[in-house]
């Protein structure tokens, strides 16, 4: 096993034909023409991720840096098999893993990393996967000296980083941190990828596994400092915020939990007091709300009906359009 800098790769992107992650591949493609980073992609085809490179280097060919892609290395690796798995890590110092949904296919990744000693990133945004494997290999990470970073994307760099800078930056001691998330529609309508859509209907459906979880995680509640943070949902789960002159719910993505996860590392290895912290997303009106309570409904109902009944649901769901 190759360790250090003896490594052939500085980075591989592992899932880089998939959806998230030709963006992946073309970002790190444009950051490795700027210095000297030797890096790879990886997945099951190696004709599907040589498609992927040749059309990085087509729909740059206008730019004022030219991408030479002749020294990307390409690497075979399936989540099925292990010795694959063990490979790739063994040959890079950091494996950005783009491979979802990550309940199912992400545990294999996370394990070889930390067996071969390769630094681990991915952009998961299902607190169930990301708790588990907190709770699963913390310890054999520490151990092996590696780094295990989770929802290095949208989910939840803004929400973290931004609760970290809040404390920082603020005239005081900061205690209560909120985010409001507001998606604006150009026109064309939502659109939700496949596999953020599979992770919403498996996280709904296994959704009493993760109070499990969090009992062990963390059998001691967080310390309250400063006044409690202020329930503003009602009975029927929304509020009105009248700052931002916009109806408000709960955020349902991972930046509770990862924030969450943030303020007792910060309690227990630096004795930092912790922030409190709530997320929401906003909608411009009531008939808004209205649209995404029956469609919430409707999946709640297929679940209830279809999944646990029949066990059908999980199917038909998946069957359905999300565009």
């Amino acid at each position: 096993m190759t360790t250090g800098d003896d490594r052939t790769y500085d980075l591989v992107v592992f899932g880089a034909s998939g959806f998230t992650g030709q963006f992946v591949a073309e970002r790190v493609a444009k950051r490795a023409c700027e210095g000297s980073l030797t890096w790879a992609v990886a997945g099951r085809d190696r004709v599907k991720l040589q498609t992927v490179l040749a059309s990085i280097s087509r729909s740059n060919t206008s730019s004022s840096t030219e991408l030479n892609l002749s020294g990307v290395g390409i690497i075979e690796a399936d989540v099925s098999n292990e010795t694959s798995l063990r490979q790739m890590c063994a040959s890079s110092k950091v494996l950005l893993n783009c491979v979802g949904p990550y309940r199912f296919y992400g545990e294999p990744v996370v394990k070889a990393c930390i067996e071969e000693k390769c630094n681990y990133v991915d952009v998961s945004g299902e607190p169930q996967f990301l708790e588990t494997m907190q709770l699963k290999y913390n310890k054999q990470a520490q151990d092996n000296g590696v780094h295990i970073v989770g929802s290095c994307a949208f989910d939840s760099i803004p929400a973290d980083l931004g609760t970290l800078f809040a404390r920082e930056t603020f005239p005081g001691k900061a205690t209560q941190v909120e985010s409001f998330l507001t998606i604006t529609n150009t026109g064309t309508g939502y659109a939700g990828h496949y596999g953020t859509w599979q992770s919403a209907i498996y996280g709904f459906a296994n959704r009493k596994e993760l109070p499990k979880v969090r009992r062990q995680l963390f059998p001691q509640p967080l310390p309250k400092i400063g006044s409690k943070l202020p329930k503003r949902v009602g009975k029927l789960g929304y509020f009105y915020n009248r700052k931002l002159l916009k109806y408000c719910l709960p955020f349902p993505g991972a930046d509770p939990s990862v924030v969450r996860r943030t303020q007792y590392h910060n309690v227990e290895s630096h004795g930092v007091d912790p922030i409190q912290y709530g997320a929401y997303f906003t909608l411009p009106s009531f008939v808004s709300i209205l649209k995404l309570y029956f469609f919430w409904l409707g999946i709640w109902f297929s679940c209830s009906v279809w999944l646990w009944a029949f066990s059908v649901g999980e199917g038909q769901l998946l069957c359905v359009p999300i565009e």
